[in-house]
């Protein structure tokens, strides 16, 4: 008889993320600690109480170590945008996905701002195509960037 699973929580963390790109339309990607080659933008789970567009800027600070002063508020995604974890990755505290707000900044600092916080989440960080960063990312997390490409169309260099 098979061992009964682990039972998960069906719910859907709400979050808030950052696309920063720089004047080129360039983004700025960063390498997560825990999985090599993988690439993502900064994002992260409400605190209770606290505005999507302040957790942006906090998860930001916190993962990256860029601060509200080096960023330019360029245009919200209207709507929130959720994936799902794969089955293995799904944790009481994340539930079955996450659902984002997502907001557009424009990177105002020198890339000596780019501290990478605390380096528990990225190891790395550069700048890339948004198409790059499609590719390089987890397949989860592809059809929300997708979206973002389109949505944010206005701020990549034609290719």
């Amino acid at each position: 008889m098979p061992k009964p699973r682990p039972h998960v929580t069906q719910f859907f963390r709400a979050g808030a993320g950052g696309l920063i790109v720089d004047e080129a339309g360039l983004v700025f990607a960063f390498e997560r600690s825990d999985a090599r080659g993988n690439w993502q933008l900064a994002q992260g789970g409400l605190d209770p109480g606290e505005e999507p567009l302040e957790a942006a800027y906090r998860e930001i600070k916190e993962e990256t170590g860029i601060k509200r002063k080096h960023l330019e508020l360029l245009d919200p995604e209207p709507e929130l945008l959720a994936y799902e974890l794969p089955e293995g990755r799904r944790r009481s505290k994340l539930g079955r996905g996450q659902a984002h707000y997502w907001f557009a900044f424009r990177f105002l600092g020198r890339d000596s701002h780019i501290t990478l916080g605390d380096q528990k989440e990225f190891r790395a960080w550069k700048r890339t195509t948004i198409h790059e960063l499609i590719q390089q990312t987890a397949e989860f997390r592809r059809p929300v960037y997708e979206r973002l490409s389109v949505r944010f169309a206005n701020l990549f260099p034609t290719i």
